[in-house]
């Protein structure tokens, strides 16, 4: 099914990029609903390729990556794949997209990744709506298979209850957890008295499957950006592999603000919500435990 798109990038390749034709191509794995590929060509560039079918949810969640990317890449910070191209292939069976691909190798500092973290974190936005302090994305995009909305909020604890918490919560259609979930909701400006809140350019899904590194420099990719408090983007790191050099190196830049510890669990309840909505199972208790810990 992926040849459509194969072929119809290749013909982007050779018609908008100075490569030369595309000599190559080969599977380089896949997921349930994605397939990836390199594009070899004569010019020696290599390209990476991920196709879909093309139903709205495809094409939407490679628009999604694909500006995630670029408001990334804008950073000037760690290592990301340059997107060319989100395309339709010809006849509309399948949508893909097309950016560098990144050669895997040679290892980084945890201390220097954790230092680029926070330079991007602390990088001017991409977008004109974060520049002036707003906090959300220019389209939604999702975490995981799950949707992830991202409309654009001048209050960021409004902005996450709505559009994080109460989100999942609606997913999830628990009972219990929506008790206990309104109760935090209710009460989340309390956790963020006495500090101010930046847009910062966040990763959005940063755990140890979507860290890398090309020569020894930290990349990072497969991102569910948005435009949010620093402190949220670390509602992963129970799987991220974060070690004391990687503190070290971010606290070098960015310090730790009072509340910090609460703060974290309300961003670690985002994604094992999420977690929940995706494959149950025992996140549910993890979701109770977090909540109850909050609000007794």
């Amino acid at each position: 099914m992926s040849r459509t798109s194969v072929s119809d990038a290749s013909r982007w390749v050779e018609a908008h990029l100075n490569v030369g034709r595309v000599q190559r191509t080969r599977s380089n794995g896949g997921s349930s609903w994605a397939a990836m590929h390199v594009l070899e060509t004569e010019g020696g560039k290599k390209l990476f390729l991920k196709t879909s079918r093309n139903d709205a949810e495809g094409l939407e969640m490679f628009q999604g990556e694909a500006i995630g990317l670029n408001a990334m890449h804008h950073t000037q910070t760690m290592v990301v794949p340059k997107v060319y191209h989100v395309g339709v292939a010809e006849g509309g069976v399948e949508s893909y997209i097309l950016m560098d691909f990144l050669e895997f190798g040679g290892r980084a500092s945890q201390q220097e990744f954790g230092r680029k973290l926070a330079q991007m974190h602390l990088a001017e936005p991409m977008a004109d709506e974060a520049k002036r302090g707003s906090f959300g994305f220019p389209v939604k995009n999702t975490i995981g298979g799950t949707a992830q909305p991202n409309s654009w909020n001048d209050n960021w604890v409004e902005f996450f209850r709505t559009q994080r918490l109460q989100h999942q919560l609606r997913l999830a259609g628990d009972a219990e957890l929506s008790k206990l979930g309104d109760k935090l909701c209710n009460k989340l400006e309390d956790y963020f008295e006495g500090i101010e809140v930046k847009p910062s350019t966040l990763h959005g899904d940063l755990w140890s499957g979507n860290i890398a590194s090309c020569d020894g420099e930290p990349s990072v990719f497969d991102p569910a950006c948005y435009y949010g408090h620093h402190e949220a983007e670390f509602g992963m790191s129970w799987c991220a592999g974060f070690t004391s050099g990687f503190w070290n190196g971010y606290r070098e830049l960015i310090s730790k603000e009072p509340g910090w510890e609460e703060r974290h669990q309300i961003y670690t309840l985002y994604h094992i919500l999420n977690h929940y909505n995706l494959f149950g199972g025992g996140y549910r208790s993890q979701c109770t435990s977090i909540l109850r810990s909050l609000v007794g």
